[in-house]
């Protein structure tokens, strides 16, 4: 049967933090997407590779393929992705449509330590299934829970896998599944094993890897250079605070943790005074003993009058990756009579993952009053402390 591998590179990666996608990033001296292509293309079992992109990153893909050139053979022209994942995954079945191969691999570029193995056990999945998706047993324990976060059940999890890829399939099937998906307006499918059991294929899963990781996060990076170097390398903790104040002025809304709150006043500031980014900016650069956001942001300089202060929190972590480290954690309390964190907590704490590139469980963001007394009190202002934890190699400076 011929074998045609998918390979999906047109995401954001926006959990990564900020920067190219990820799956251009340079890891171990090769883009993440050259050592995913490597895998597939050495592979004696694939006859054909396709890589979906997104069209912004034509001049990345290219260096990127630009060290493959004995393996180009069986490299597909790439095309371009959709506004969904599964939009990009059934622009690429359809580009594949015109080889016609039997079985079909779809796999994440930002996947690169898939091993032979692996891609062995996907196309016999294929071979004796319609749809097979590589699964791993599930260690922790699983809690299903509500809209008020109560838990609702616990599922056995002897039952339950955590899905990866490659994920194998009938190619002729996995089409015509996608286009009758498409054909019902259905676009947010993120898995297409999820896909292929809503057109009513029966999916089998096959031994995955525990190894075969996903690189989402800033510490995936962190963990696959390790990985790479063959090393175990040593890192120290380190905990930093900040904090920051503003007054209160004319205005309809104040900026709190990179999100726009509607206010019956504004804040006094040179930038747009979020108190909360601030002092979180100030506890990363205090635990790598850097100075503070007026050290690299001066006050004085007219560039950051009104600057949103998204920017200075992306900086100060990318100083922490610049050193080899990662940020384990933040930790954030608003002091203020007014406006309510409550409504707004949330999506703060999404947003600051986002701008962190941080899984949502690293952030943490509390609110307090100061029971009427001092300039909170009397609602002149609003002020934040933070913490921040973070982990930089033993030999960095």
């Amino acid at each position: 049967m011929s074998v045609a591998a998918l390979i999906v590179a047109a995401g954001r990666g926006s959990r990564a933090g900020e920067g190219i996608p990820k799956q251009y990033r340079d890891l171990q001296g090769r883009p993440v997407l050259a050592r995913t292509l490597a895998g597939f293309l050495s592979h004696p079992g694939i006859d054909h590779v396709l890589v979906v992109t997104h069209p912004d990153d034509r001049d990345l893909y290219e260096a990127s393929i630009a060290a493959l050139a004995p393996l180009q053979s069986a490299l597909l022209p790439c095309v371009n992705g959709g506004e969904t994942r599964q939009d990009s995954v059934r622009n690429g079945l359809e580009a594949l449509a015109a080889s016609a191969p039997e079985i079909v691999l779809v796999h994440d570029a930002a996947r690169p330590f898939a091993s032979p193995e692996l891609i062995d056990r996907a196309i016999e999945a294929a071979r004796v299934r319609d749809a097979a998706v590589p699964g791993t047993p599930v260690t922790d324990t699983i809690k299903v829970i509500g809209s008020r976060l109560e838990v609702v059940s616990t599922p056995d999890r002897g039952s339950l896998r955590a899905v990866q890829t490659p994920q194998a399939f009938r190619f002729r099937l996995l089409l015509d599944a996608h286009r009758k998906a498409a054909a019902a307006r259905l676009h947010d499918f993120t898995d297409d094993g999820a896909l292929a059991e809503w057109a009513g294929l029966p999916v089998h899963v096959f031994e995955g890897e525990s190894g075969n990781i996903k690189l989402t996060h800033p510490a995936d990076f962190l963990e696959a250079e390790r990985r790479l170097r063959g090393s175990s390398m040593a890192h120290i903790t380190k905990l930093g605070t900040g904090f920051d104040v503003h007054a209160f002025g004319d205005g309809d809304h104040v900026w709190l943790g990179g999100i726009k709150v509607p206010h019956d006043r504004g804040v006094i500031a040179h930038s747009d005074g979020d108190v909360i980014l601030h002092a979180l900016t100030d506890a990363i650069l205090g635990a790598l003993a850097d100075g503070d956001i007026g050290t690299h942001f001066p006050p004085s300089d007219p560039q950051w009058r009104g600057a949103s202060s998204d920017r200075f929190l992306a900086h100060a972590v990318g100083l922490v990756r610049e050193r080899g480290g990662i940020v384990d954690h933040l930790d954030a309390t608003l002091l203020c009579e007014a406006p309510r964190l409550g409504p707004h907590r949330e999506a703060m704490r999404q947003r600051i993952a986002e701008i962190a590139g941080l899984r949502l469980d690293q952030v943490s963001l509390k609110a307090t009053t100061t029971e009427k007394l001092g300039f909170t009190g009397r609602s002149e202002g609003i002020a934040a402390q933070a913490a921040a934890t973070i982990r930089l190699p033993e030999a960095s400076p």
